[in-house]
């Protein structure tokens, strides 16, 4: 499969998760048993079109994996499981916390990545980002610096991402912010110059250069 999105998609570094290339994303999480955490998320049925976000699914945080991802991974802070799914094949933004995320692929998914390090002046060009396969199965945490989002789907019927967090990131805010890039609790953001479905929800822009369509 990598090498098939290579060879479709040679405007975008492309790399697995296990190539050193990660290393300064994130880290690969080994020896994980999320079994019952992969089959309750593929109950959930995907939507026809477009992805779906959910911040917090009371059946993953249910299971005895949560209090795991609790302890191990956030140091026994409040943490909620949430669920990305359906269909995307774009870019279209990036955002970042000030935390970790883990991700576990329910589905193979690529998730396409930058340092929160190259944004001048609230704009980044999309050649600085790297494209990143993980088959299904695959468990990494993703660093605080480290820009992403929703990730892209590597067959038709669509992908699926198991999403773990401090507890509240990605709700609405109570008040309004002073910077404009914070969107939600927890989660800053920039779209691509043309995704005028974002900007029109109030993200602002700053992604110049191609807006990435990964093709599998």
């Amino acid at each position: 499969m990598l090498d098939k999105l290579k060879k479709l998609n040679p405007e975008i570094e492309f790399f697995s998760v296990t190539d050193n290339e990660f290393s300064t994303f994130g880290r690969v999480i080994n020896g994980l048993d999320i079994k019952e955490l992969s089959q309750t998320a593929k109950k959930i049925k995907n939507p026809e079109n477009g992805s779906s976000y959910l911040p917090s699914v009371e059946d993953f945080e249910n299971l005895e994996i949560a209090t795991l991802f609790k302890n191990e991974f956030y140091g026994s802070l409040p943490t909620q499981l949430g669920y990305c799914w359906g269909h995307n094949t774009f870019m279209n933004a990036t955002e970042w916390h000030n935390a970790n995320e883990i991700n576990v692929a329910v589905t193979p998914l690529v998730l396409i990545l930058g340092h929160i390090w190259d944004i001048e002046n609230g704009k980044i060009d999309s050649s600085k980002f790297k494209a990143f396969y993980l088959p299904a199965g695959t468990v990494v945490e993703v660093y605080a610096t480290t820009l992403h989002f929703c990730p892209c789907e590597v067959q038709k019927e669509g992908f699926g991402c198991v999403v773990g967090l401090p507890k509240g990131t990605n709700t609405n805010l109570s008040d309004k912010p002073i910077n404009p890039l914070l969107f939600r609790k927890n989660k800053w953001i920039l779209a691509h110059i043309n995704n005028d479905e974002l900007i029109k929800k109030g993200v602002v822009s700053g992604i110049t250069g191609t807006n990435f369509e990964i093709k599998y």
